[in-house]
């Protein structure tokens, strides 16, 4: 993470996580699909935290990987709210891996998602005015 980004600019720190073996690709690296699964999860945390609703995921865009993890490494998912509609919230997710013995973060993956949230019959449920961005 640079110097000059602040905490608060990225949102919650919503999951952390280590990479493990079964996380990787055939390759040895830590798979694309895992890093897109845990902002999904994190994200879909955040929202329900906000709605007090179930959050499901109807679309997710902008995905990069513009690093790499390796097993062993920590994953820190921050998350922000960016977007809030009638029944919807359209949250940003940036990952940073942390190698176990450093402090050093690098950011490995970012992507948007879009959430609805369902009330107890999964029906689309209105976003409360408090829990807007």
């Amino acid at each position: 993470m640079t110097e000059t980004m602040a905490i608060a600019d990225l949102g919650d720190l919503v999951i952390r996580v280590t990479a493990m073996p079964t996380d990787l690709n055939p390759y040895g690296g830590v798979f694309g699909g895992w890093l897109m699964s845990q902002l999904a999860l994190g994200a879909a945390s955040l929202v329900s935290r906000l709605t007090g609703h179930k959050a499901v995921v109807v679309g997710a865009t902008d995905f990069t990987f513009p690093g790499t993890m390796h097993v062993g490494d920590e994953l820190n998912v921050y998350a922000r709210v960016v977007r809030t509609g009638r029944t919807s919230m359209t949250v940003t997710t940036r990952g940073f891996g942390r190698a176990r013995a450093s402090d050093d973060q690098t950011e490995v993956a970012h992507g948007t998602f879009t959430f609805v949230a369902l009330d107890h019959d999964d029906r689309p449920q209105p976003v409360a005015a408090g829990a807007r961005a």
